[in-house]
């Protein structure tokens, strides 16, 4: 079983981000910060995040968008305001056909969510500093089995929204 951590849209905690990845480095094979950290790549406290450059970074240092795998799954990782993800997910998920990704994270709109379209899963951790439409500060845990995906929603505290957690089955 591998795990991976998601997060986005710290702009500009550095004990939160430290905090999240003390608490979870020994038991996930992939940490993804999806863009607008608004730090510096070389940043102490973004040592061992995988991360993309979102709107509000600066300075350059991260790619626009990049590709992972864990467990045989591509993920295809976006800060996703070069897709209009405020409006719509057809760009990215155009994008994820392209590149034969079956998950796909990104941040931007600092709104938690997810949702399966044709095959491929969708993930927004929502924020750690400014969510948009719940109060929470989260981030994601993702448990890729063999045949499912299991999602868990965390609190920056640590604490597990129980009631968050989703089950996915992809292809």
């Amino acid at each position: 079983m591998s795990k991976v951590l998601i997060v986005s849209d710290s702009h500009g905690l550095t004990k939160e981000l430290s905090v999240i990845r003390e608490r979870h480095v020994n038991e996930v094979d992939l940490m993804i910060h999806c863009g607008d950290s608004e730090l510096p790549p070389d940043h102490p406290v973004m040592s061992g995040y995988l991360t993309v450059l979102g709107n509000c970074d600066f300075g350059g240092g991260y790619p626009l968008e990049t590709i992972s795998e864990v467990a045989g799954r591509k993920f295809f990782i976006t800060h996703g305001h070069r897709y209009s993800v405020k409006s719509s997910l057809m760009n990215l998920k155009y994008k994820a056909e392209e590149l034969h990704a079956s998950i796909v994270c990104f941040g931007h709109s600092h709104i938690l969510g997810s949702e399966v379209i044709d095959g491929v899963l969708f993930l927004n951790p929502g924020s750690i500093r400014l969510p948009r439409g719940r109060i929470e500060k989260t981030y994601l845990v993702l448990d890729l089995l063999d045949e499912k995906i299991k999602m868990s929603v965390f609190e920056v505290s640590g604490r597990e929204i129980a009631e968050l957690a989703r089950e996915f089955v992809l292809p």
